[in-house]
């Protein structure tokens, strides 16, 4: 291979180095390199990220091509070599390609609807370096998002070392590909006592409970319940993590425990990203994005007001008061995908030198 021909990471490739230390960094990174800072300070990161674009492939309805560029600058990843250690500051310029097509899985043999990669480019010279298969780093910034957030916005209310000190109670509502992801990563990073999952087709969340239970540690202590319904599933829940393509609020303010302290990670990519939870509980909640100006041209008609993006909640530490509602209202950045892809190469490639 030429020093001017991309490398490919296929799926496995990139399967091979996920972990979450890896990613919750990366995101962690892009969420603090989106807030507008001083740019004068030296040591500070940043990103450049234009609204994604929705490009119709032909008239045929179904059809969507998404493109998400971004250039993130001056930021710190988890070393590939020594986890827990940071490395030296990056700048990824990246571009990440969605299509989809709703009708692949008709066709024969089926395909999935949704395919996704990320291009990575020198960030000196604009070559493109390496093509990313890019389905599993999506899924796992999401959930990674979440992860931050709630460290963030739940946690941290309660003190500094809350997230590693203190048990929770988490409510799945939707247990399809980011239910189950959502599901494994919170009982993995976090001290789960009680895990309710709520599936509109209960056999899903029933093999989701099977599967959970398979692979925690009998020493973790981990609850888990499948519940016939969103109200059950929430009413002693602290995170609730949602995420299915409803067009109707199926969690209410009545299902939120009566002593609030509750977190909401609204993943749902429904044709209204908000219609999953019901108005009266945004009204009474702090809300909170990735990006404002991607909430400005996706949550049209949001019923609350956005009180920051995530990022200046970790500059800051402005956290939500104890008894507060903190909903997430999670869209997904470019920026994410760009630094994760990043730390995903640094780590293919440090593997590779290792061997």
């Amino acid at each position: 291979m030429s020093s001017s021909t991309p490398a490919y990471y296929n799926a496995d490739a990139v399967r091979q180095v996920l972990t979450w230390p890896l990613v919750n960094k990366a995101v962690e990174s892009a969420l603090v390199a989106i807030v507008k800072q001083n740019p004068e300070t030296p040591s500070t990161s940043f990103a450049f990220q234009p609204k994604r674009t929705f490009i119709p492939c032909g008239k045929e309805p179904g059809k969507v091509l998404l493109t998400m560029p971004a250039y993130v600058g001056n930021y710190r990843l988890e070393s590939s070599r020594d986890p827990g250690e940071v490395e030296h500051t990056h700048s990824t310029l990246a571009c990440k390609l969605v299509t989809s097509f709703s009708g692949n899985p008709r066709r024969d043999p089926p395909l999935p609807s949704i395919h996704a990669h990320v291009l990575l480019f020198d960030n000196q010279t604009g070559q493109l370096s390496a093509i990313m298969e890019g389905t599993d780093l999506t899924t796992w910034r999401t959930v990674s998002a979440s992860l931050v957030a709630t460290k963030y916005l739940y946690f941290r209310r309660f003190g500094a070392q809350a997230e590693q000190e203190r048990n929770i109670n988490v409510a799945i509502v939707g247990c399809g590909v980011q239910g189950q992801l959502h599901a494994a990563a919170f009982c993995a990073n976090f001290r789960v006592r009680q895990l309710n999952l709520y599936n509109r087709t209960q056999a899903k969340a029933l093999g989701l409970a099977d599967q959970l239970r398979q692979k925690l540690n009998t020493e973790s202590g981990t609850q888990i319940t499948v519940c016939p319904s969103p109200h059950e599933a929430c009413q002693d829940a602290d995170i609730i993590c949602i995420a299915t393509y409803s067009k109707e609020p199926l969690i209410q303010l009545a299902d939120l425990k009566s002593k609030r302290a509750v977190h909401i990670n609204a993943v749902g990519a429904g044709e209204v990203h908000f219609s999953e939870v019901a108005p009266k509980i945004y009204q009474q909640a702090k809300v909170y994005v990735d990006c404002y100006a991607n909430a400005e041209a996706e949550l049209v008609g949001l019923p609350a007001p956005i009180t920051a993006e995530v990022g200046q909640i970790i500059l800051d530490g402005n956290y939500p008061k104890e008894l507060e509602i903190s909903i997430f209202q999670s869209m997904g950045m470019a920026s994410e995908d760009a630094c994760v892809a990043q730390a995903v190469q640094d780590c293919i490639i440090s593997s590779a030198k290792d061997s």
